[in-house]
């Protein structure tokens, strides 16, 4: 008895839209039927999810979750990434459906995560296996820390605004460069899912204009490719 395996099934306003959404993601359908009771199966490789129509559901109010553990979280969000450039133009990074960054959790002792958040408003959380990252040192890394945990597990952007700007308020001579660029890009892609483009526009603004030396610049890059993702989505 070690081969068992499980499929979640999660709700949706519109079976069809599930489809569609899944195929830009590189899934396939496995089994949809409209009578009795319309559903849709997706799978990518060993990724298998089922999905059920409800009429009138809201996906805002969706409490539909699952869990991915992968090998490679960083492969599998770029091809997610790649299927969204290719079928929007750009990488949704605010409304329903959209899809976070990879981010150390810590409240998952450090293991690596993104979650996708699906038309049905269903929070699909991706995790690595094994990988793990040391916990934050610096005032700025820390609140980021807490503010991911906040928007990124437990779906409260709100609450993670308040400890970034709370950090972002107090500067200090000893934060670290690198963190006060991670710390404005995540605030301006949060801003984007509180529908606050102006905000966001200020904060990659505020973010480029961080002196960093050519060894910071390297370790700012990744969160300098996303502050190019979410400055698309501003436009």
């Amino acid at each position: 008895m070690a081969n068992e395996t499980t499929v979640p099934l999660l709700p949706c306003a519109s079976i069809d839209d599930i489809e569609s959404f899944y195929g830009v993601l590189g899934f396939r359908t496995t089994y949809k039927q409209r009578k009795p009771n319309p559903c849709v199966g997706v799978q990518r490789e060993g990724l298998h999810l089922q999905f059920f129509e409800i009429a009138g559901f809201d996906p805002e109010q969706s409490y539909g979750s699952c869990l991915v553990i992968t090998e490679d979280i960083e492969g599998l969000h770029r091809a997610f990434t790649a299927g969204m450039r290719a079928a929007y133009g750009k990488v949704l990074v605010s409304g329903t459906p959209r899809m976070t960054r990879p981010r150390a959790r810590k409240n998952a002792d450090g293991i690596g995560g993104f979650s996708v958040i699906d038309p049905g408003g269903n929070w699909i959380r991706v995790f690595s296996r094994t990988a793990t990252t040391p916990a934050p040192a610096g005032r700025l890394a820390k609140a980021l820390a807490n503010a991911v945990v906040q928007a990124d597990s437990r779906g409260n952007p709100e609450q993670a605004v308040r400890i970034l700007d709370s950090a972002l308020a107090r500067p200090r001579a000893g934060d670290d460069p690198v963190e006060q660029v991670e710390v404005l890009v995540y605030r301006a892609e949060l801003a984007l899912v509180l529908h606050d483009p102006e905000t966001a526009t200020a904060m990659l603004a505020r973010a480029r204009s961080v002196p960093l030396t050519e060894a910071e610049s390297e370790r700012a890059a990744p969160a300098f490719t996303n502050a190019a993702d979410v400055a698309t989505a501003v436009e």
